[in-house]
């Protein structure tokens, strides 16, 4: 497969050390910059491997049409790889997902396929989203359903993720903070941290309140890019040391945080990760190397978290939870 061109420019970005939002603690947090990934996301990752490996198996040729349920970063990375290597995408969307990523989406050359419903029994999206990838499967001769779900390729993106972050802190690293969705990246970094016996790394994965993930009571949740529906089929026993579940509150004041003390503009789930890592400060012991994963970056949510009369509209005035020593 030829990665020359955008392709190459995946994977080995930056991690930098937060000096100011948390200046006074007494241990370290440094964040791996994934939106600095051509399509914005640590999802590039995992939309090049799925499709390489798939190329390097036979799985996947040049009349292939590949098929994913996404509303956001994995259906943008898909489209991107898919059209710089000539394939066919096909993305089945839902009407939460949002016009700047339907734009993106359709530039990229995807075909945009829409399930206007709930699933009857769940009242889930990502259940129609599913039935729809299956339906379609069926459909279409030569079609491949990427499955970021269930396969395996999704984690194996992430052994390099997790390598980057070891050697970019000389291996000395105390807690990993890991925002879960599909359980690609949290599977893909236990699975490194394992086969080279990297045992002192404490992975602490970050969920959303509702989530199905860690069987939290169901609720509702309106910023996407973190939790499930459903429990992915690639979450097996004991990826994580401990979790922590956020609000969506959470998500908006540590993104706002993370921006005016670091000017770091980043997606929703990284507000989770930020006030997990917040949640958990007084178990760090002093001179603690603390990492977390950046999965996206925040162009995608200016309407949503950035935007104070959708903050005010959906919960109140909450201004003060970022504002005077955050500023």
């Amino acid at each position: 497969m030829n990665t020359d061109g955008i392709l190459g420019t995946i994977g080995n970005t930056p991690t930098i050390r937060l000096n100011r939002l948390f200046k006074d603690a007494p241990f370290q947090v440094w964040v791996k910059l994934e939106m600095f990934n051509p399509g914005g996301s640590i999802k590039d990752r995992t939309a090049l491997n799925i499709v390489k490996r798939g190329l390097e198996k036979g799985e996947i040729n040049a009349e292939t049409t590949i098929i994913e349920s996404s509303s956001g970063n994995l259906g943008i990375g898909l489209a991107q790889v898919c059209h710089f290597l000539g394939l066919k995408f096909i993305c089945v969307v839902d009407p939460k997902t949002t016009a700047q990523n339907l734009k993106m989406l359709e530039v990229y050359g995807a075909t945009i396929d829409l399930v206007p419903k709930p699933d009857p029994v769940t009242g889930e999206y990502l259940h129609a989203r599913v039935a729809r990838v299956q339906q379609l499967q069926d459909e279409i001769p030569n079609s491949y359903w990427t499955n970021q779900y269930a396969n395996l390729y999704n984690p194996g993106a992430h052994h390099q993720t997790m390598h980057e972050i070891i050697h970019a802190l000389n291996r000395k690293l105390d807690y990993l903070f890991v925002a879960v969705s599909t359980c690609g990246t949290l599977r893909g970094c236990r699975e490194y941290l394992r086969f080279f016996g990297i045992t002192d790394t404490k992975v602490i994965a970050v969920d959303a309140k509702g989530s199905a993930i860690y069987n939290d009571p169901p609720s509702k949740r309106i910023i996407p890019g973190h939790g499930a529906a459903r429990v992915p089929e690639l979450m097996i026993p004991d990826l994580q040391d401990d979790v922590v579940h956020i609000t969506d509150v959470d998500c908006i004041v540590g993104c706002r945080r993370l921006l005016h003390s670091e000017a770091i503009l980043a997606g929703g789930s990284t507000g989770g990760v930020i006030m997990a890592i917040e949640k958990k400060r007084e178990e760090f012991p002093k001179d603690a190397v603390v990492a977390a994963i950046i999965p996206d970056r925040g162009e995608r949510y200016l309407d949503t978290v950035y935007s104070d009369e959708w903050v005010q509209k959906h919960f109140g005035d909450i201004s003060h939870l970022w504002s005077g020593n955050f500023k």
